[in-house]
Order: C-alpha cells, then sequence, then structure tokens
C-alpha cells in the first residue's frame, strides 16, 4: 500500500515538472515579445488620434522626414517585430512576410499592430505610440522597394 502511494506520488510530480516544462517551451518558443521602446524624438508628434494613412510616405502630411522614419522604424522593427516577422521582415514561414502583404492598407496596419490578434500577434497599444508604428510601416515598405 506505501509502496503504491510513494509511486502515485513520484507520477504527479513528475507530471507536473513536465507540464511546467512543456509551457516553458511553448512560452519560449515565440520568442522575446517584451515590446522595446522606440525612440521616435526626431519625428514630429503625430499625436493620440490614430491616423488613417502614414504621414511619412513621401508626398504626405510629413514625407519629408522618411528618411528618418525608415531609420527610426528599422531600430524599431528590430526591437518589436523581427523576433517572428525575421529579419528585414522576411519571415521564416511561420508569420506573414510583410513585404509581401498586399492587402495591408494603413489603416489596416495601424488597427492590427495596436489591437493585436487572436493568432498569437500582441497589441502595441500601450507601449508603442503612433509615431513608432508609422516609422515601422515605413521601415517595413522601405525594404519591400
Amino acid at each position: 500500500m506505501k509502496a503504491t502511494s510513494l509511486l502515485r506520488n513520484r507520477i504527479t510530480r513528475t507530471g507536473i515538472a513536465l507540464g511546467f516544462y512543456s509551457l516553458s517551451v511553448v512560452a519560449m518558443g515565440h520568442g522575446d515579445v517584451t515590446p522595446q521602446e522606440v525612440d521616435t524624438g526626431s519625428l514630429p508628434e503625430l499625436g493620440a488620434e490614430p491616423l488613417s494613412q502614414n504621414p511619412f510616405r513621401p508626398g504626405n502630411e510629413h514625407g519629408e522626414f522618411y528618411d528618418e522614419a525608415v531609420r527610426v522604424g528599422e531600430s524599431g522593427y528590430a526591437g518589436n517585430c523581427a523576433v517572428c516577422h525575421g529579419i528585414q521582415a522576411m519571415s521564416g514561414g511561420l508569420t506573414p512576410d510583410l513585404r509581401e502583404l498586399e492587402e495591408w492598407d494603413d489603416e489596416y496596419f495601424i488597427g492590427r499592430v495596436r489591437n493585436g490578434t487572436d493568432k498569437g500577434m500582441p497589441s502595441f497599444k500601450n507601449n508603442l505610440d503612433q509615431n513608432a508604428i508609422w516609422a515601422i510601416k515605413t521601415y517595413v515598405e522601405s525594404v519591400k522597394e
């Protein structure tokens, strides 16, 4: 009787340990998704209300900041997006290749980044302001060219 109880305890502890190990593998498999700050101090302040189009694209309201937005966006992308979407937006296949997303117009993009998805993309609305988000979009567009 005592041996059976000890065996059950050992099996239970082993099961719990394996469960925790499995959870850690799943969590680490997604990579470090802790949002990283993006220094947007060199870009004009866009305000809190989300814009519906990229203001840094040439020909738009702040198009003269395009080159600076690409620079800032590259840093922001590296710290917040590359872990899942790949270096220079070249996905390894598990997430969308951002260079090939033609259906992602500006309004859809900012909504998706701000709100996240139910498929694992985190929401960045509490961590990245729209200056950072639009700079990242500008960078992604620059690597498509």
